[in-house]
C-alpha cells in the first residue's frame, strides 16, 4: 500500500514539475504548438501598427498613423482580440471602423452592467448624492 502512495506521490511530483517547466523542456515545435492548443495562456504576438492600419483599422477621428506609427511609437500594435472583434464586426454588420469600434464599446459596457449614456443599470448603484 506504501508503495503505490509513494508511487503516485513521485509521478504526481513529476507531472507538476513538468507542467512547471515546460518553456524550458526540449520538445519539438509540432509537438509545442499541439501542447499550446491545450494551454490556458492564449498569448500570441501583436501585429504593427502598420498592419493594423493596411486592414483598414484607422481612421480620422482613430488615426494609427498619425499617433503611432509616424511618431515612432515603440509599442508593438493594438490589442489582437479587440482588433478582430472590431474586424468581425465591420464584415458582419458592414459598418466602418468607427462604427465598430461604437458597437463593441455598447457590448463592453452592456456585458458589465453599464448603458450607453454611462449609468449603472444596478438598482442599488448611488448615482447622485
Amino acid at each position: 500500500m506504501l508503495f503505490y502512495v509513494s508511487i503516485i506521490a513521485f509521478v504526481a511530483l513529476f507531472l507538476l514539475l513538468t507542467y512547471r517547466y515546460r518553456a524550458y523542456l526540449p520538445v519539438p515545435d509540432r509537438l509545442r504548438t499541439i501542447i499550446s492548443r491545450f494551454s490556458r495562456e492564449d498569448y500570441a504576438p501583436l501585429s504593427t501598427f502598420s498592419d493594423q492600419a493596411a486592414a483598414g483599422m484607422t481612421s480620422t477621428t482613430f488615426d494609427i498613423e498619425a499617433d503611432n506609427i509616424f511618431q515612432g511609437d515603440a509599442r508593438v500594435g493594438l490589442d489582437e482580440q479587440a482588433t478582430q472583434e472590431v474586424m468581425e464586426i465591420m464584415r458582419r454588420q458592414n459598418v466602418t471602423f468607427d462604427q465598430a469600434r461604437l458597437i463593441r464599446h455598447h457590448r463592453y459596457l452592456a456585458a458589465n452592467g453599464v448603458d450607453p449614456s454611462g449609468m449603472p443599470l444596478d438598482a442599488k448603484a448611488v448615482t447622485r448624492l
